[in-house]
């Protein structure tokens, strides 16, 4: 099992468009060997301390492989809509994990 966080910072004004790829993208995780354990989207409040800005949402998302993950990053239809997320998706961290 891998798992994967992802702190995602939004272009100002560019929700909406990511919340398209979203509703693409999600559903296939699934379809992938994942689940989609997390999917948070923090207040202000909700930070004690930043030194790397306050992500719009926040995911935590596991797989059974990396083949897996890969299959998910690279799938035909989530690749179409890639579009979306680059219009709207300022940057992402992505952190890979196991679960100890």
């Amino acid at each position: 099992m891998i798992y994967f966080t992802q702190l995602i910072y939004i272009k100002p004004g560019r929700e909406a468009v990511f919340h398209q790829f979203e509703d693409i993208a999600i559903p296939l995780i699934e379809k992938h060997n994942g689940k989609l354990l997390l999917r948070c989207r923090p207040g202000e409040g909700s930070f004690i301390e930043t030194s790397y800005g306050q992500p719009y949402e926040i995911h935590l998302v596991s797989f059974e492989s990396p083949e897996d993950f890969r299959n998910f990053a690279n799938n035909p239809d989530r690749q179409s809509y890639l579009h979306l997320k680059e219009e709207s998706v300022e940057k992402v961290v992505l952190i890979e994990g196991k679960m100890v």
